[in-house]
């Protein structure tokens, strides 16, 4: 699935050929599709949760050393 949505970034942006880390958005739209297909719910952060942890309600959820 990962492969998929990239390549597909990749089309629509019109990217040179060459090597990209691509946006953690895209590995956590992947992450809540598969979710759903198990049937399982995620909830969402409120906004007390998210100052406190220091991240945006909506993602993405992990810093900016964290590699996926």
């Amino acid at each position: 699935s990962n492969q998929t949505m990239a390549q597909i970034k990749l089309a629509q942006e019109k990217l040179e050929k060459k090597v990209y880390t691509l946006p953690k958005e895209l590995d956590e739209e992947v992450a809540r599709l598969h979710l759903k297909n198990l049937s399982v719910t995620l909830t969402t952060l409120t906004q007390e949760q998210s100052d406190y942890l220091g991240i945006p309600v909506n993602g993405p959820f992990k810093s900016d050393h964290y590699r996926y």
